[in-house]
């Protein structure tokens, strides 16, 4: 039975992931940070542990367990736990910038470093990183998520060179609007750090930002559910030849293409408006 370490499965892309991922025959080790989500999960089938982002020490004990659970061989990783904290640049606390990328990168880098000696010592593997359309352009009130989700970029990019043939794939999945509970748990992060009503953007903020977090809306247009990503994922890690990149979503094809074709003028007037 092939063998796959997801992060970051107490809900939406990664919940819907591991759920698919044993419907298709594969042994799926579902992390979560908190433990009462792995109960619940648990209760649903999963082989699930906790596994904290955030904490080297948790880290290497959740991947402990799971190669406890699969006699030390480990097939693939997907990296997919993330948060956003949402608030203009010059509102962001570096300290709250820091913490962010201890979950959204230095977390994944951390386990992806962890596991690449047991799939070089088996002969082979597959990385998946869960990227987005912000780690392709930018947009406002997002430059922390989009600073995570460029370094990924790049960090992943280098880690595909590098591990060309060892028998180890890399590849990147890059999701636009996906129906989950990021802009939900974004709330706590932003309240926690952005003094939004000190800001001289306060008033931007009740008409833009706050409205976008608190208020119950419609689903964002062009967005798609979570299982537009696992179908890029079942690629990833069962094609004899992943891709190195899978975007998802209309927004990301477009925005991708507009990176490519338009000057930095233009491409800024279309990214304002969004």
């Amino acid at each position: 039975m092939r063998s796959v370490l997801m992060t970051g499965c107490s809900s939406g892309i990664g919940y819907h992931a591991a759920h698919a991922m044993a419907a298709r025959g594969w042994h799926v080790l579902a992390s979560c940070r908190k433990e009462e989500d792995c109960a619940r999960l648990r209760a649903e089938g999963l082989d699930s542990f906790a596994l904290d982002l955030t904490d080297a020490a948790s880290i290497h004990q959740g991947l402990s367990k799971a190669l406890d659970s699969t006699g030390g061989r480990l097939d693939a990783l997907f990296n997919n736990g993330a948060f956003a904290l949402p608030g203009a640049v010059e509102d962001l606390p570096t300290d709250g910038l820091r913490a962010l990328f201890e979950t959204n990168l230095f977390g994944w880098h951390e386990l992806t470093r962890a596991v690449i000696p047991v799939m070089r010592a088996q002969g082979h593997g597959r990385i998946v990183q869960n990227s987005s359309v912000l780690g392709l352009a930018a947009l406002k009130w997002r430059g922390a998520y989009v600073a995570s989700k460029f370094a990924l970029e790049g960090l992943t990019d280098v880690m595909r060179l590098e591990l060309a043939g060892t028998g180890l794939h890399v590849s990147l999945i890059e999701p636009g609007p996906i129906t989950s509970r990021i802009r939900e748990n974004s709330i706590p992060h932003f309240e926690r750090w952005i003094d939004w009503e000190n800001s001289p953007r306060a008033e931007q903020y009740r008409d833009n930002l706050l409205a976008r977090l608190y208020d119950k809306r419609e689903p964002d247009f062009f967005e798609l559910p979570p299982d537009a990503v696992t179908k890029r994922l079942i690629h990833a890690l069962e094609a004899r030849r992943p891709c190195a990149r899978y975007p998802v979503t209309t927004p990301t094809y477009l925005l991708a293409a507009l990176r490519r074709v338009l000057p930095t003028r233009l491409l800024d007037m279309v990214l304002q408006r969004l």
